[in-house]
């Protein structure tokens, strides 16, 4: 398991543990509950004591299983007892639901919205990311964030040297990439972002993202 979830003031104190040789869904589902302690979000969810939910994803055979204890939150791989909620959600559309959850609709939502904690600011994501990602074999030497603010053009300049890569979207579409809240390859694909930068530095910030979304 986990070392216990550090936390800053005004935030839950609540410890969010995965396995040691976690599946990408536990982590991407530890890492979100964790940012959600961080900054206080959905407090009343994190702090229970008791319940199960399962959690499925819609369209891969990914499963794990939430569980509430009196010492905090275990997330583990599968759904290997039979739980008091089971949500069907997916994973690269912030947890929203495909389905309506059964059993305990009050653990249910309240398990959802603990997955959707609120987003940094789009520069402040981006920072965090950098600082979180620089040291990358192959990142380049410096990232470029731009969206389009209410006085035209925004940008962040992060790092210095002669490579360098950019990323274009809307603040809401950067803050999700950047914070690990979307993952950057599905972003892509959905045309929601702009790159430009050479195939293996693409390759480099995917390795990035996965770093930033799954906690590794």
């Amino acid at each position: 398991m986990t070392a216990p979830t550090p936390t800053s003031a005004g935030a839950a104190e609540v410890d969010v543990r995965i396995e040691d040789d976690a599946s990408p869904l536990v982590r991407l589902i530890g890492r979100t509950l964790r940012d959600s302690a961080r900054t206080g979000h959905a407090v009343d969810t994190l702090s229970r004591s008791t319940g199960t939910v399962a959690m499925r994803s819609h369209d891969t055979p990914q499963a794990a299983t939430i569980s509430f204890g009196d010492h905090g939150i275990d997330v583990s791989s599968g759904v290997l007892v039979e739980p008091d909620a089971a949500l069907t959600v997916d994973l690269n559309a912030r947890f929203a639901p495909t389905a309506d959850p059964s059993g305990d609709a009050d653990l249910a939502g309240g398990v959802l919205r603990a997955l959707t904690p609120p987003l940094p600011g789009w520069s402040d994501a981006a920072r965090r990311f950098w600082d979180a990602t620089r040291s990358l074999p192959g990142i380049p030497d410096v990232l470029i964030a731009v969206t389009e603010g209410p006085e035209g053009l925004e940008q962040v300049v992060l790092g210095d040297g002669p490579t360098q890569y950019l990323i274009a979207g809307a603040p809401d579409t950067l803050a999700g990439v950047f914070s690990g809240a979307d993952d950057l390859v599905a972003v892509l694909s959905s045309g929601a972002l702009g790159i430009q930068g050479t195939l293996s530095q693409l390759s480099a910030m995917t390795g990035a993202s996965w770093k930033v979304r799954y906690d590794v």
